[in-house]
C-alpha cells in the first residue's frame, strides 16, 4: 500500500528555515503528482505546493518566492524548502501523492497523505 513518511518539522523563530522530507513508498508509478498541504488551527486546509507528473510546479501565493518543492530523481523523496518563516505558517504539514496528474490543485486532497508533521514559527 502506499505510504508517505514526512519528517522535519519542528519550532523556529519568525525568518527562520526548516526542510521537510517526505519519503514515498509502496508504489511504482513512475511520475506522480506530488505536494504538500497544510492545516492550521481553525483554519482551512491550504495546498502549499505541488510537482505535477510533468515537473511543472505551482505554490500558494501565500509562499511563492519563501517556499521551494523539489523531488529527488526517482520522485520517492519530496522536500519543502522553508525560508523567512512567518507565524502564519504554523500548521501540520501533510505530504500527499496522487498517482497520475492532479490536473488542479484541489486534487492532491483525493490523494494519499501522510500522517503530517508539525511547523511551529513565533
Amino acid at each position: 500500500h502506499v505510504q508517505l513518511v514526512e519528517s522535519g518539522g519542528g519550532s523556529v523563530q519568525a525568518g527562520g528555515s526548516l526542510r521537510l522530507s517526505c519519503a514515498a513508498s509502496g508504489h511504482s508509478y513512475k511520475d506522480p503528482c506530488m505536494g504538500w498541504f497544510r492545516q492550521g488551527p481553525g483554519k482551512e486546509r491550504e495546498v502549499v505546493a505541488y510537482i505535477e507528473s510533468d515537473d511543472s510546479t505551482t505554490y500558494a501565493d501565500s509562499v511563492k518566492g519563501r517556499f521551494t518543492i523539489s523531488h529527488d530523481n526517482a520522485k520517492t523523496t519530496l522536500y519543502l524548502q522553508m525560508n523567512d518563516l512567518k507565524p502564519d505558517d504554523s500548521a501540520v504539514y501533510y505530504c500527499a501523492t496522487v498517482l497520475g496528474f492532479c490536473y488542479y490543485t484541489e486534487a492532491l486532497f483525493s490523494g494519499y497523505w501522510g500522517q503530517g508533521t508539525q511547523v511551529t514559527v513565533s
